[in-house]
């Protein structure tokens, strides 16, 4: 298929994810600890940032910010973290021509959280602005003109490193491959258009639910991509699955399944967000376990996924190697479907929809 280069307003790659949470102190210590990150920089009371706290972690050309309010009061963050428990707020690019990018977008109708704005410091400048995409969840462009800085102005070193850190062995994870967004039922579609028109962005995979079902969760994903293809960004939608009904064994009603795969994840996220974060690595042996593989008659993928990175099952993580495989592991959806399901059985969550619309946990 055929995409037109835009004029302008170049998306160049993922720049970093800021994580709304409880303890911004913690997760990131966890990140470090347990996947191998390492401290970069970090602003807070001791840097003059007197509302909110952000300890920023980073592995390969993967950068992760985790943020809390500071204080008693903050409707904004507060009310966020109620809704969605910890999760992804932001899902930032590294562009060109951020101002560009942003008049495109609101001549097509896109929300302007904030306008572009310019930080400085020593180490020079960088112009960002904040666009609205789906549920809660932002995009914040960064335009970073030769910025030299440790991460963005207003960030420091890190006042502490954990001694420990340098005995762990390397997470190995190089570059944010792709970031999934998963939408409540039929919402997949007019997310994809708003990141055609006002991103310019193009199609560029997708799967229905003929492809990937289990007897109990379905899915329909389209991934969006910038014109160079570095940024890709999956749109998810729930589908219904189907079993035959062992409630009504004597008739041939069909009972619905609700998608639990997906739909659990907007019933506990309060809405559309950022199911999981692929990262990309050249070396996925080295973590062994339960490894899946898809491939076609070009290459194969390598994927593994993690449970939970919280208490409530919503965000996860996964680590991706490609081999001339441009795929999202279609082939691997079932077994992950599976695992999915079998931890939402022991959390009380596999119910199924019955044909006088009650639902019965089974």
């Amino acid at each position: 298929m055929l995409h037109h280069q835009p004029q302008q307003g170049k998306f160049i790659s993922f720049d970093h994810l800021t994580f709304w949470v409880g303890n911004a102190k913690q997760a990131a210590s966890f990140y470090c600890n347990k996947l191998g990150f390492e401290p970069l920089a970090y602003c807070g009371l001791e840097t003059g940032s007197r509302d909110v706290v952000s300890h920023v972690v980073k592995q390969g050309k993967i950068i992760y910010v985790f943020s809390s309010a500071l204080n008693p009061g903050n409707k904004e963050m507060g009310e966020h973290l109620v809704k969605h428990g910890d999760g992804v707020k932001d899902v930032a690019f590294t562009v060109e021509d951020c101002d560009f990018i942003v008049k495109k977008a609101r001549e097509q109708g896109a929300t302007i959280v904030r306008e572009p704005y310019v930080l400085e410091d020593e180490f020079g400048s960088v112009k960002l602005a904040v666009l609205q995409t789906y549920g809660d969840t932002t995009h914040t462009l960064v335009e970073r003109n030769g910025y030299t800085g440790l991460f963005l102005p207003g960030f420091h070193t890190p006042l502490y490193r954990d001694p420990l850190l340098a005995q762990l062995p390397s997470g190995h994870l190089d570059f944010i491959d792709h970031v999934v967004g998963n939408q409540p039922d039929d919402q997949m579609v007019s997310v994809v258009e708003w990141y055609r028109k006002n991103l310019l962005f193009h199609r560029f995979w997708s799967v229905d639910d003929k492809q990937l079902q289990t007897e109990f969760s379905a899915l329909r994903s389209i991934v969006v991509a910038n014109y160079e293809e570095t940024v890709k960004m999956p749109i998810n939608e729930p589908a219904i699955g189907k079993r035959k009904s062992q409630i009504q064994a004597s008739s041939h009603i069909h009972t619905h399944i609700q998608p639990y795969a997906l739909g659990e994840y907007v019933d506990y996220y309060g809405g559309a967000g950022v199911q999981h974060i692929a990262m990309n690595t050249s070396n996925i042996i080295t973590a062994k376990l339960h490894i899946l593989v898809d491939y076609d008659d070009n290459g194969y993928l390598l994927q593994i996924f993690t449970k939970p990175v919280q208490d409530r099952p919503t965000l996860f993580l996964e680590v991706i190697q490609r081999n001339n495989h441009q795929g999202f592991g279609a082939g691997n959806f079932k077994s992950l479907f599976e695992a999915i399901e079998a931890d939402q059985h022991a959390r009380g969550n596999l119910t199924v929809l019955m044909p006088n619309g009650t639902s019965q946990e089974i």
